[in-house]
């Protein structure tokens, strides 16, 4: 059993066939030769663009009747469990077909809430988070995570690579930590991210929350593999397989070719168009992450989600309390805010941007605005601006590059960067 193989193909300037992927996992099913094995494969939930459905069917093809086991875990991190109609939708599959084509694999969400879920495997010691913090926090964090990882031999990661906000590039052990993670590490990274900031995190390949990521994978002691796809809209531009650490590098490289535009100079106002897979401000906020780089000093980005009526599912009443805010009105009022989670202060500075609080006031570097089904009211309570989705039309925005105006379809796929 060859596991540490790197196999894979990735483009930059055209997408690969079907039978293409098809050759890479039969090449790498070979190698990994995972009969009489028992295998959980951890897949995203429905917030990332990704042929999903594709590889539940050629994993179940290659790996059904063989290894002795095969599971699907949906990593949620913190986000909402996924219906019966979800699930089909995120699989390509039916009700029907799960009970019968499929009926040999169990497909189980992570379920954050109960803590009855969590085994603890370590922990990440102070002297440790004082090195990888850069010596901006100093604590121990127990490493917990979902118990049900206990019961496969092989842990499958499957999913996408794309900059984030939090960890620089998403995908690898990524899917772990926080993907089935127990509430310590997703705070203690998120916050840690915060703090270092969306604008210098995102895209940046290898990042100080990745490495406590790849801390915290050490501890699970089962053999962990890794299918990572580079998606686009249309398309796939890669897939690389072997271990979570090399087929991610693979696929963050190809990522930052082609997902990342960059712009001549900055604008002074974006439209972030959010697709439907975003249902709350907690998910469609990559309309700002992604865009905060370009926008201009006194600028406004504006998230346009008609069909968003909701802050967060998960975390909405904590934001209530807290609102959005710029990372130092925390960082500088800390005894105040630091009984509240930190993966969702983290959120909040994401959200807010740049900026500062001196004296009392706060200063945002840009205005972010919500054209969504989140009333006037709860918009402004958490911090934000608030205009009437009925009063923008998307096509009358295309095309004003010229005048400092960008459109951004399917916002939240790609990452904005200037050229200088």
């Amino acid at each position: 059993m060859n596991t540490d193989l790197l196999l894979g193909k990735g483009y930059t300037d055209r997408f690969l066939s079907e039978s293409e992927v098809r050759d890479v996992l039969a090449d790498t099913f070979k190698s990994w030769e995972l009969t009489g094995q028992k295998v959980l494969v951890i897949i995203p939930d429905g917030t990332r663009t990704a042929p999903v459905g594709l590889f539940f069917r050629l994993i179940h093809e290659f790996l059904s009747g063989k290894a002795k086991k095969l599971d699907f875990l949906i990593a949620l991190g913190t986000h909402q469990p996924m219906g019966e109609e979800a699930v089909n939708k995120l699989l390509s599959t039916t009700t029907e077909e799960l009970r019968t084509r499929y009926k040999d694999v169990a497909v189980f969400n992570h379920h954050w809430e109960n803590p009855e879920n969590f085994v603890t495997l370590g922990t990440i010691t102070a002297e440790e988070t004082l090195e990888f913090s850069r010596g901006m926090l100093k604590l121990e964090v127990p490493v917990r995570i979902n118990r049900l990882v206990l019961d496969y031999d092989v842990l499958l990661i499957c999913g996408p690579v794309f900059p984030h906000e939090v960890v620089g590039y998403s995908g690898g052990n990524k899917y772990f930590f926080p993907g089935i993670a127990g509430g310590e590490v997703i705070n203690f990274t998120h916050w840690l991210a915060a703090l270092i900031t969306n604008y210098e995190v995102i895209g940046t390949k290898y990042t100080p929350v990745r490495e406590v990521i790849n801390k915290a994978a050490s501890f699970i002691n089962r053999k962990k593999l890794a299918i990572c796809m580079v998606a686009q809209h249309d398309g796939l531009s890669g897939v690389f397989t072997g271990t979570p650490e090399a087929a991610w590098s693979a696929a963050a490289d190809i990522s930052a070719q082609v997902h990342v535009r960059y712009l001549d100079k900055p604008v002074k106002q974006v439209l972030s168009v959010m697709p439907d897979l975003y249902d709350d401000i907690w998910t469609g906020a990559k309309g700002m992450y992604k865009m905060e780089p370009v926008v201009s000093e006194g600028g406004e980005v504006i998230i346009y989600a008609p069909h968003i009526s909701e802050i967060s599912y998960t975390h909405g009443k904590i934001l209530d309390e807290i609102g959005y805010h710029v990372r130092d009105y925390f960082v500088k009022q800390w005894d105040q805010f630091k009984h509240y989670p930190w993966g969702v202060l983290a959120h909040s500075t994401h959200v807010r941007g740049l900026g500062t609080f001196e004296n009392g006031i706060e200063r945002p570097r840009i205005q972010v605005t919500l054209a969504t089904g989140v009333s006037k009211e709860r918009t402004e309570k958490v911090c934000l601006n608030y205009r009437d989705p009925k009063t923008i039309r998307p096509v009358e925005w295309q095309g004003r590059e010229t005048e400092g105006i960008l459109m951004v379809p399917r916002a939240g796929e790609y990452l904005y960067r200037l050229k200088k």
